[in-house]
């Protein structure tokens, strides 16, 4: 009787072929115990076995599938995977390669966020000695929400109302899907470096899904290494997202954020009114008081005749004082006269017209000082000035 030979080879890839064909074998669905979790983290791939009370399987999640996950698989977690059975051909291992993963009897995303607020916890992202304070008053305020929805329009209102006088900077992004996440990291960077005295982060209520963005582990290690005050407003009352734990608030809505970061205006006037009154009673009291105080002086003898007595002496100073620049005045009025007098006579020796008295006169032609008869020729006019007049001459010869 001829047997077939088969190689190590042959052998398992026509097991694997036999276990590919059977379609219940091809998609089904796996429960199980992980054990012996592995996270490859060069190639992306997960390895694990699945196990039950009585057997163990071994599996692989491949890197494709893998990072569709929204939590990370750990030993002794259950779960529901749905996916193949084939053969590894070079070791003729048996294995299970999933495709997709759940946990069994939670949510994805619930095991996710409990994973990711667990890690940050143990890091000290969550601690109240990180928290920021809360300007009072500030003067800018940057949003970074939906430019269409409703929270940016909730808080413009809120503002208006409350402290028109701070300066609003919306950064626009999305807050749901994808690019939620990136686009608000990029917008919280843009907005500490705006110099924002406060940063508002967060958008209306929806689902789990909905508001899954602001579970991101990025961008909570952004908010909480960002500078300026971060407020968290994502508008759901009773669950917390990560980012409502790494904030230096937390405010339920983002009409509450826009409140818990302004002072109300009015108060602030009321609070001015009520100074400025107290500030004038005050200063009237003490007004009166000083009053009081000086007619209580006024009428005491002592007082009295010390005032009389400073205000006659003083008296006395300044009228002797009256009489000695008087005195100073009228000397030095006579030697400037006296000084006067003595420099015109000086003047007089040397003046020109003193000259014409003495019997000397001045020939001028043409507005000129004739000093010699060569300067007039026949037939020229000029004048003669004496000491009483002017004569008009002519030169006959």
């Amino acid at each position: 009787m001829n047997q077939l030979v088969l190689t190590v080879s042959q052998l398992n890839n026509y097991s694997k072929s036999i276990l590919e064909q059977d379609a219940h074998l091809r998609c089904c669905m796996v429960a199980g115990e992980i054990s012996n979790f592995t996270n490859h983290y060069r190639s992306g791939h997960l390895y694990m076995s699945l196990k039950d009370d009585i057997s163990t399987v071994k599996a692989v999640m491949f890197k494709s599938s893998a990072i569709r996950l929204k939590f990370m698989p750990e030993d002794g977690m259950k779960v529901l995977c749905r996916g193949r059975v084939s053969i590894y051909d070079r070791d003729g291992q048996y294995q299970f390669y999933i495709e997709e993963m759940i946990p069994d009897g939670i949510g994805a995303l619930s095991v996710a966020y409990n994973q990711l607020k667990e890690k940050l916890e143990k890091e000290g992202l969550f601690k109240e000695i990180y928290k920021k304070d809360i300007p009072a008053i500030p003067k800018k305020i940057g949003v970074i929400t939906s430019p269409t929805g409703a929270a940016v329009q909730d808080i413009i209102n809120i503002l208006s109302r409350r402290y028109p006088l701070c300066e609003m900077v919306l950064f626009p992004v999305q807050v749901q899907g994808e690019n939620a996440a990136p686009q608000m990291i990029n917008a919280l960077k843009k907005a500490d470096l705006s110099h924002c005295d406060v940063i508002i982060i967060g958008r209306g209520g929806g689902s789990t899904e909905d508001l899954w963005a602001f579970n991101d582990e990025t961008l909570a290690r952004t908010i909480f290494e960002t500078k300026t005050p971060v407020i968290s407003a994502v508008g759901h009352e009773t669950d917390f997202t990560i980012c409502d734990l790494v904030a230096d608030l937390r405010a339920p809505t983002p009409s509450a954020a826009a409140e818990l970061c302004t002072p109300d205006i009015n108060e602030i006037y009321d609070v001015l009114e009520g100074t400025k009154q107290l500030l004038n009673y005050n200063f009237r009291t003490y007004i009166d008081g000083l009053d009081k105080i000086l007619k209580d002086i006024s009428k005491n003898r002592f007082f009295s005749n010390a005032i009389d007595s400073i205000y006659n002496t003083r008296s006395l100073y300044f009228d002797n004082l009256s009489f000695k620049l008087e005195q100073l005045n009228k000397e030095y009025h006579t030697d400037f006269s006296h000084r006067l007098e003595l420099l015109s006579s000086k003047l007089d020796v040397f003046s020109p017209l003193e000259n014409l008295n003495r019997g000397y006169s001045v020939v001028e032609k043409d507005g000129k000082v004739i000093n010699s008869v060569k300067n007039i020729n026949i037939g020229d006019t000029f004048s003669i000035r004496l000491s009483d007049g002017e004569i008009i001459a002519e030169r006959k010869e």
